[in-house]
């Protein structure tokens, strides 16, 4: 492989990475909450975690567009107060591939969570410890191997997503292209070769993740 297509390894590994470093704390304690707590709109914030998995991720991608540009909401405030432009950098690569896949680390973790039997924990406050403790003793290490399994699911969906990082970042070379968005361009220009280069080892890739993820998931249930 030259040193273009190993850069575009690099990067694109780097980024998923990134991006699920990002959602690994805010995902765990989201499937805390919807595994052990309720409140109003529970159903409302379930739905919305779970709805990248179901939209076209270009229209995930549209509704990244719309918040991070200069005229978004969230990407004006960010331009005005901040001087970062999140449009067409790296940066919004990282957001595509944190927000496709969050659902599926916060559905991995939350039945991990569930599993745990709730009268570990009740035992655990009854000896006086707050919910943070029971939370980092006894909750997040019976979980773990759900933890890292859905850690795993996460990185691999990040490593093979296309559609909203190619609305949200495009391809510059360089800069923002990503293996999926590589492998897409390469096909469009008829370079079938080392699209297939690409590909083989996107898939390698997303295979030692997901082959990762569920042998830890076996051994959870034995």
């Amino acid at each position: 492989m030259s040193a273009e297509e190993w850069q575009l390894i690099g990067f694109t590994a780097a980024m998923a990475l990134l991006s699920t470093c990002l959602i690994l704390p805010i995902g765990v304690l989201l499937a805390w909450l919807l595994a052990r707590r309720e409140w109003r709109g529970k159903a409302i914030v379930e739905t919305l975690v779970a709805l990248p998995l179901v939209v076209p991720p270009v229209v995930t991608g549209l509704v990244l567009l719309k918040l991070f540009g200069r005229r978004g909401p969230l990407g004006h405030w960010l331009h005005a107060n901040l001087g970062m432009d999140v449009v067409f950098t790296w940066k919004a690569v990282v957001i595509a591939l944190a927000v496709m896949s969050i659902p599926l680390l916060v559905r991995t973790v939350r039945s991990a969570i569930e599993e745990v039997n709730p009268s570990f924990e009740q035992l655990a406050r009854t000896l006086g410890a707050g919910e943070w403790r029971v939370f980092f003793t006894i909750t997040l290490p019976l979980a773990k191997r759900g933890v890292i399994a859905g850690t795993l699911l996460a990185m691999a969906r990040a490593l093979g997503e296309f559609g909203a990082t190619i609305m949200v970042a495009g391809n510059i070379p360089g800069q923002t292209t990503t293996l999926s968005v590589a492998i897409y361009h390469n096909v469009q220009l008829g370079q079938d070769e080392r699209a297939g280069v690409l590909s083989a080892v996107a898939v390698l890739l997303a295979f030692l993740a997901l082959g990762a993820s569920e042998l830890i998931l076996r051994r959870r249930k034995i």
